[in-house]
Formats: C-alpha cells, sequence, structure tokens
C-alpha cells in the first residue's frame, strides 16, 4: 500500500492550488480554442495541466503522468501498475458557461482500480476525496464530513444526469427505470452526488474518458457505491492503450437490477 494520510494530503493541497489558478482565468476574459475531437479548450485547461504536473511529478517516485492535455507524453503505468491520472479542469463547458460545475479530477490508479481519488470544485469551493477501504469526505465552508452513498429510501428515483450531454438513449433507460426526478448537474460532480447520497444512481449512455471519471470513482466506492459496466464488471483503468470508457452505471441504493445500459 503506498497511501498514507501524508499523501492524500498533498494530492488535494495540489489540487486546490490548481483550482486557484483555474480561478484566476475564470474571473477574466479567456479565449477558447477547439481540440482535434471538437471538444473546447481554454487557458485555464493548459494551466492547471502544467501546475498539477509539475506538483505531482516527485510523489511516489516519480510514477507516470496521463492526464487529459498530454495523452500522448503518458508512457504507461510503471512496473508496479501506478499511475496518476489527471483531469486538470473536467467540465469545460460548464467553465465556460461560467455556472461553477467545474473540476480538478487527480487519482492515483494501482492496478487497473482508482486507489485514491481527489475531486475538487473550485468555484463551488467545494472538494470530495475517497480512500477505498478508509473512507469518503466532502470537504468545504462547513469543515470535513464524511460521506457515504444512500441506502433504502422512499419516493421516485434521484437520478444524476449531464447538463450537456442529454440524449434519445438516456430518455429510453429513464422510461424503463420508472418514476423518478432528475438530478442536473455538470463534470465529475455527478459521480460525487452520487457518492453523498445526494442522487441514487447515474447512468452514463454517452463518450467518457479514464480522466473524466477515476478520481470520482475512487469517490463513490470509498463511500459505499459501485461504478459498473454494462456487463457488471467493475469499470477499470488497467488498459490505458483505449482512453474511452464503455457506458457506465454509477449507484449507492441496492437494488436487484437496473434497466440493462446497451452499448
Amino acid at each position: 500500500m503506498t497511501i498514507n494520510q501524508s499523501l492524500l494530503d498533498e494530492v488535494v493541497a495540489i489540487a486546490e492550488e490548481a483550482g486557484r489558478a483555474i480561478m484566476t482565468i475564470y474571473g477574466r476574459d479567456f479565449s477558447v480554442e477547439e481540440k482535434a475531437d471538437k471538444s473546447p479548450l481554454t487557458e485555464a485547461d493548459q494551466t492547471a495541466h502544467d501546475l498539477i504536473s509539475e506538483r505531482l511529478a516527485p510523489l511516489l517516485g516519480g510514477i507516470p503522468i496521463l492526464s487529459e492535455e498530454d495523452v500522448e507524453g503518458f508512457p504507461g503505468a510503471d512496473a508496479t501498475g501506478r499511475y496518476w491520472l489527471v483531469d486538470p479542469l473536467d467540465g469545460t463547458k460548464e467553465f465556460i458557461k461560467k455556472n461553477g460545475e467545474f473540476t480538478v479530477n487527480i487519482a492515483l490508479v494501482e492496478n487497473g482500480r482508482p486507489a485514491l481519488g481527489v475531486v475538487h470544485a473550485p468555484d463551488l469551493a467545494r472538494t470530495y476525496i475517497g480512500w477505498p477501504g478508509e473512507g469518503a469526505w466532502r470537504v468545504d465552508g462547513d469543515g470535513t464530513q464524511s460521506i457515504t452513498v444512500a441506502d433504502e429510501r422512499d419516493g421516485p428515483w434521484r437520478v444524476v444526469g449531464s447538463r450537456s450531454h442529454a440524449s434519445p438513449k438516456m430518455a429510453d433507460w429513464l422510461a424503463e427505470l420508472g418514476e423518478h426526478e432528475m438530478v442536473p448537474m455538470g463534470s465529475s460532480l455527478k459521480l460525487c452526488l452520487v457518492a453523498e447520497g445526494e442522487a441514487d444512481v447515474y447512468p452514463r449512455l454517452g463518450p467518457t474518458s479514464l480522466w473524466d471519471t477515476g478520481a470520482a470513482q475512487a469517490v463513490v466506492e470509498a463511500a459505499g457505491g459501485r461504478v459498473i459496466e454494462p456487463s457488471g464488471k467493475v469499470l477499470g483503468y488497467a488498459d490505458t492503450s483505449e482512453v474511452l470508457n464503455p457506458y457506465f452505471l454509477a449507484f449507492g441504493r441496492r437494488v436487484a437490477s437496473w434497466p440493462a445500459l446497451g452499448e
């Protein structure tokens, strides 16, 4: 086990430092470019990437870093199966819209699983921490609180969904689910809402990448939830030759079965 409280505190500090750099740019005019995959890129994405990469580099003997902003520079996991998984600014569309629902995501992957995850939402002044096997926490103006997923409750399903990626497939899934209410949210905060029991389930029926989910999956799992692929197996991170995730389902409430995700 390579994780201890000192490492966790260091990763939180790095995420929050990146958040402060992002907020400096958020508070002024900034340009928006378009990447090859048509997704937006801002000055804040690159600034946060540079800062996080520099700060993570000395930790754990300098294990590799897979960041959204430098995929080609990633040499693969180290000999023990470890690497850092980073989205310097998750929810760039939300950043551009200035609705506050964007995050900094940093995960430590060990043997294909997120072993530590930090999700920092700088505009909301909120940080989620997941250390599977030890616990999950939310840190904000009220201090540090332990969080757990929702268990049994009455009423409709609370389904968290994207503000920017609605789809007909999602509508079909919801129709099969039955009575529900939508909880709209951007970025990896969707997974964090499941982790803290504010939503029951998050079905993702569209494209995401490893760095979109790794840190928040650690939070969900540390809080007692699950993130699974259509096959039912846990969403994994061992194969970095393919950075796109399959569809997945994140949930806290325990049920016999969910509507099929398809592909």
